[in-house]
């Protein structure tokens, strides 16, 4: 409601009209006027009254009329009306106010009493006022909740389905920074893993598909929840086959450590599986390669389909180690052995003469982790 309030004096004689200007301009009100029904309506959709002092007995139109017309009006907005009338009859009353008055005043108007009836429907119409902008207010945080909610629910869509492609901090990563960043081909020196179950291809090649399908299911679950709970980077799984690797595309500390720690983890509970597989009469074990080195990473493929990939010796080395190494066998590259030597027990093995590398390759098989003996 603006201040002063504006209050439509609507009256067919002028004298009573100048009265009652007189009367609430010296109150402080802003006073406008209209001559009969039909000016009132004209007036009031012009100036937008706070209160309207509606005079019943007019030409043209009369205050029930006019009161019934104002109160119809969808572009006005709520206005408390006050009948103004010589009759005092019971039904006169009633019919005004079904006509949707708030309020009436008899002939003459008492000065106090007009000054009363004024304050009390401009109460009103104050608390009628901040209900409305408080529903308004309410509406638009509904709205902006609502849109809020929508949002995140995108989000949260466009996150799941991101980590089913990707791991979390890669996910994170392109939502964080835009997929340009993490995607782009950049090198790095990572610790790369390759895992391997060893007499996979011939269980596959005897046992029935949904044998296969459950063995890779409880596999691909405990080694992928071991995966996640290392910060590591799943680049890829084919069958029996998993490569992963530390320190892209979100630098990690110890990326050695982690990987070793994990490759362990990983052969004590693929020994607790191996057993409920040999029980189902499944001879499968598994076996581990690790490498350090740098790689060129980033994204490769083709429009509408990429992978998230590590290119480089370091992978083809960890590949070859995880192939040379025996069943339930952890083989780790020289580097890695130098970051890890006071973590783990280990031995030395070969040199190996590895496929693809000219050099003999020397490598170390870790036995267990040193606090295990600390422990004993």
């Amino acid at each position: 409601m603006r201040t002063p309030p504006r209050v439509l004096v609507v009256d067919d004689n002028p004298s009573n009209v100048r009265v009652v200007r007189a009367r609430l301009a010296g109150e402080g009100y802003d006073v406008v006027t209209a001559g009969d029904g039909e000016e009132a309506l004209t007036v009031a959709r012009a100036t937008g009254p706070d209160l309207i002092l509606l005079d019943v007995m007019m030409p043209k139109l009369d205050g029930i009329e006019a009161c019934r017309r104002l109160k119809a009006m969808r572009d006005l907005p709520f206005t408390p009306i006050i009948l103004v009338t010589v009759m005092t009859d019971a039904k006169d009353v009633v019919t005004g106010l079904e006509a949707g008055a708030d309020e009436y005043l008899t002939k003459p108007v008492d000065h106090a009493a007009l000054c009363a009836r004024v304050r009390s429907m401009l109460r009103i119409k104050a608390l009628h006022d901040t209900v409305a902008a408080q529903a308004e207010e309410i509406a638009r945080w509904n709205a902006t909740l609502e849109r809020r909610v929508a949002e995140q629910v995108t989000e949260l869509a466009r996150v799941s389905r991101l980590k089913r492609f990707f791991s979390p901090q890669l996910a994170d990563a392109i939502l964080a920074g835009g997929a340009a960043d993490p995607l782009r081909p950049h090198r790095r020196e990572i610790s790369v893993v390759f895992l391997d179950l060893r007499g996979f291809t011939a269980f596959a090649e005897t046992a029935e598909p949904e044998e296969v399908s459950d063995v890779l299911r409880a596999y691909h679950a405990e080694m992928g929840r071991l995966v996640l709970e290392h910060e590591g980077t799943l680049e890829r799984f084919a069958g029996d086959g998993m490569m992963v690797f530390f320190n892209d595309p979100v630098p990690v500390s110890n990326p050695d450590e982690r990987s070793v720690r994990m490759a362990e983890a990983m052969r004590a509970r693929v020994r607790a599986l191996s057993a409920e597989w040999r029980r189902q009469g499944h001879e499968l074990d598994f076996s581990v390669g690790i490498a350090k080195g740098y790689a060129t990473i980033g994204a490769i493929g083709f429009e509408g389909r990429s992978d998230y990939a590590a290119i480089g010796s370091v992978t083809n080395l960890a590949a070859r180690l995880c192939t040379e190494a025996s069943p339930n066998q952890i083989l780790v590259s020289q580097r890695v052995y130098a970051a890890v030597a006071d973590l783990v027990r280990a031995r030395e093995v070969g040199p190996l003469q590895l496929k693809g590398f000219h050099r003999p390759v020397v490598a170390y098989e870790v036995v267990g982790l040193a606090q295990e003996t600390a422990g004993a």
